[in-house]
């Protein structure tokens, strides 16, 4: 592949991990929307995710969908394991622990991911990336600033384990770039239902509810699943997972916009924060071109 060609897929990769985190921020009007308890409009979100990024991988695959089936191996079993415990981590996190807890732990995701990507497959994380990553992090604790902390152990391990998850599956994924991923990634939503299933009640949620829970699984989770796995295959690890943190200032954006909820001036300060530090990042990104274009003719 040509230094042109592989800045133009770099490009398309940060937009998609751009989307991905766009679609994820999302969550808060869903969950604001749904009056289903916890666990049984987790079960149904997951539910509804998994199934649409399988029948997204059928609808890509076509005729040779099976045969792609019966030719994944560990790797796709890892991704789907590890995304799995991010996603049930996550939710055990915000009941044990504070929202601050969690959300400083899952803010150092990128650093995690970078020295992961650098020590198993030797993918060395851009001056770009990090210090994109350490100016998001000081936004995050702006964002933050004041909020209470000190929430239980427990909850403070299940922040720590959702981070490694992250960073576990993305590098995964950046090293076997080659492997279909959406099969895991499907199979990953379906596990998180499995966990949740048996703390909820499937069947006393609302026709209502569970259109919504229909719109959460397929908008918020699946889309952003996909775009994710398709953005890994083309930018490092470390960089995919510092563009997922644009989920951090627009979900509370989101909800200030469609239902009025007005945030703090702590989050609005660290949000703009966050959100300067990746728009530099991307159009520095954009900005840079390959060698193959910068030579004289």
């Amino acid at each position: 592949m040509t230094s042109a060609e592989q800045h133009r897929q770099h490009r398309i990769g940060l937009i998609l991990a751009a989307l991905a985190a766009l679609c994820w921020s999302t969550s808060g009007l869903f969950v604001r929307g749904i009056s289903a308890d916890l666990m049984t409009m987790l079960f149904w979100r997951g539910l509804f995710s998994g199934s649409a990024v399988f029948a997204l991988f059928f609808f890509i695959e076509r005729g040779r969908s099976i045969a792609v089936l019966r030719t994944l191996g560990w790797p796709a079993l890892g991704v789907a394991l590890l995304s799995a415990m991010s996603m049930i981590a996550g939710i055990s996190a915000l009941r044990f622990t504070t929202v601050a807890d969690a959300m400083v732990i899952y803010a150092t995701v990128p650093f995690v991911t970078a020295a992961l990507a650098y020590v198993v497959i030797g993918e060395k994380p851009s001056r770009s990336t990090l210090i994109g990553s350490t100016v998001a992090l000081i936004g995050v604790g702006v964002m933050l600033w004041g909020t209470k902390m000190g929430g239980s152990l427990l909850g403070q391990f299940f922040a720590v384990l959702m981070t490694l998850g992250m960073a576990g599956f993305s590098t995964i994924m950046r090293k076997h770039r080659n492997v279909p991923m959406l099969p895991a990634m499907a199979a990953s939503a379906w596990i998180c239902s499995l966990a949740c299933v048996w703390f909820a009640a499937p069947l006393s949620i609302s026709t209502n509810d569970l259109l919504l829970c229909a719109a959460f699984g397929i908008v918020q989770n699946a889309s952003g699943l996909a775009l994710y796995t398709f953005a890994s295959k083309r930018i490092p690890a470390a960089e995919a997972t510092l563009l997922a943190a644009l989920e951090v200032p627009f979900t509370p954006l989101w909800v200030f916009v469609f239902l009025g909820e007005t945030p703090s001036i702590q989050t609005l300060v660290g949000g703009g924060i966050v959100l300067a530090a990746l728009t530099m990042h991307i159009l520095s990104e954009f900005r840079r071109r390959p060698a193959a274009m910068a030579m004289p003719p």
